[in-house]
Order: C-alpha cells, then structure tokens, then sequence
C-alpha cells in the first residue's frame, strides 16, 4: 500500500511579515519600506509548501493559535494544497511570527515571537500522519516532540530528515546524542555544525564525519554560496551552488533546500544529483522576497539545464 504523502514535516508554523527598506533607521527615525509581504513561514510551512511546489504530496503537524494570523496560515496552507489535518490549534495562546527587515544591500534583521509554536507537544504529534509517509522533515523543534515524531516514523519505515537550527545545535551532541542517532539525513550549516560538535565552521569536514559516526546515513553541511558539503550514501564531497544574478532575500533557502533534496530523493534521485535539485531549488529561492517563494518543479529542471 502505498503511503498517503511524500513528505510530512513537523515543526514551527509562523507568520512572517518581510519588508525591505532603502537603510535601516536609527533611533527616532523613519524608513520608507520599498516592499513588502505577509505569508505563513517558519520551518514546518516552508518546507511544506515547498514540497508541495516541487511536485510532492505534503502535510504538516505543527501548532498555531486561535486568531488572525493563525488564519493566514491555514489559508495559505490549503491554497498551496499543503494538508492540515496535523495542524493543532491552542485554545490559549498566540500565533508565532517574524518580522524579516532587508535593507538594500541584502542585510537582514529579524524580530522573532515563536507564540505557540513551541507548544507542540508530544501529545499533540499525530500518529497516523507521520505513520503514512515517505519521509518527514523535523526543523528547529524542541526535543520531547521530535523524538515522539521520530519514534512513529522508525515504527513505520519512514525516512527521517532533521535540520537543528541555530538553537538547538548549541545544546551539543551530548544532549542530543539519542536523537542524532535515529535520524537518517542531517542537515545543517557549518556554524550549526561547529556548535553541535565542539568543532571549528572551517572543519565542516570533521563535524560531518562526528555527526555520521553516530548513525545518520547523510550528512548534509550547508556552506553558503560555496554550496554544501556532503556525507555519506556513497558521496565524500563539496557540491558547489548554482550562481544566481541578484540576491534579494536569503531567509528560507535551507528550508528551500531540505525540500528540494527530499523531493529529489523521492523521484528517485542519485544522492549527488538531488543535492545538485536541491542547490538549484535554494538558488531560485534567493531571488525572489518571501520565506518559501520556491519554483515550480519545471523551472527547476529548466534552470539546471541553462546553468550547465
């Protein structure tokens, strides 16, 4: 029997409230915003949405609030064609969201309330949804909650991909041993590396190989506009990115990323030749202003094609 999704991904869902600005102002000062744009965000939704735009069937478990931006959520969840039927709503509490301000040279600065969405708890994780997949894609999610996701999923023969983020890869690899080790594909930048291992970001290399020795089948460290470097079922090597004319917005490309390998690995995909879909998915993203602004399947292809 064939599973009900591609991809099922658990985490933070947000709003996120993204301008850009000629400078950024000083105290007491005004700065014209040049752009703008709400949406949902945080790393449940992206990647969710994501998947979804490259060609999979997704579905999210994450929480939100009962109020106006939890609404923004869901709409735009289900106008995407994303499945919510993992998406808890608190009675009490509210909705999470960022404020992204990018200036005219690409600098960012970030406010961040998580609301709600760390309240996911363990209870709130739904078994048939994770039991009914391919892969699920856990990001930036507190402990308890994950390792209940990813029990489900070993139960089930899921595949499991884990993305830390900034926070929790500074508890280290001793806190977060037991997890490390029933995830199938890891992935990271090198700064999140470093901190998860007592390692330098300029030893990628070895932070990949201390991470692996615990279990993880791959091993993916993000490098920024060098590309990634990637560990594991059969790749030893840094796969370089795709070189994109203008940046305008780097939030979301990991997200952009972690969707497009998964996407490329459930097409059946060589380990190497997803990683190169998936650099091209977050080149694509860069370009564009929003946290999950990702091409279409098609555009992806076609992009590749000219870039080489």
């Amino acid at each position: 029997m064939q599973p009900r999704y591609d991809l099922v991904t658990v985490g933070h869902a947000l709003v996120d409230i993204r301008i850009v600005v000629e400078r950024f102002p000083g105290p007491d000062e005004e700065s014209i915003v040049l752009s703008q744009v709400w949406g949902g965000g945080g790393s449940a939704v992206n990647v969710a949405i994501d998947g979804c735009r490259l060609g999979l069937k997704t579905a999210v478990v994450a929480k939100i609030g009962f109020d106006s931006f939890g609404r923004i959520i869901v709409d735009e969840l289900l106008r995407e064609g994303v499945d919510i039927t993992g998406l808890r709503v608190a009675s009490k509490g509210q909705t999470g969201f960022t404020i992204v301000v990018i200036d005219k040279n690409g600098n960012i600065t970030m406010y961040g309330f998580k609301g709600v969405a760390e309240e996911l708890e363990p209870s709130d994780v739904v078994d048939d949804v994770i039991a009914n997949t391919r892969y699920i894609h856990i990001a930036s999610l507190r402990v308890d909650t994950s390792l209940k996701a990813i029990e489900i999923a070993k139960k089930n023969g899921v595949k499991v991909s884990w993305d830390p983020g900034r926070v929790l890869s500074r508890k280290g690899l001793k806190e977060l041993e037991a997890l490390v080790k029933q995830v199938d594909i890891v992935s990271l930048n090198n700064h999140e590396a470093a901190a998860l291992t007592g390692t330098s970001p300029d030893n990628y290399r070895e932070a990949a190989k201390i991470i692996k020795g615990l279990g993880p089948e791959l091993v993916v460290v993000k490098l920024g506009p060098r590309g990634v470097y990637a560990l594991g079922n059969g790749i030893d090597e840094e796969v370089p990115a795709v070189r994109v004319d203008k940046v305008v917005d780097t939030t979301g490309a990991g997200d952009a990323f972690a969707a497009g390998l998964i996407a490329g690995l459930v097409r059946g995909y060589s380990t190497r030749k997803a990683i190169l879909y998936a650099n091209a998915v977050a080149a694509l993203k860069i370009t564009r202003l929003g946290s999950h602004e990702t091409p279409r399947h098609e555009e992806v292809v076609d992009y590749i094609w000219e870039a080489t």
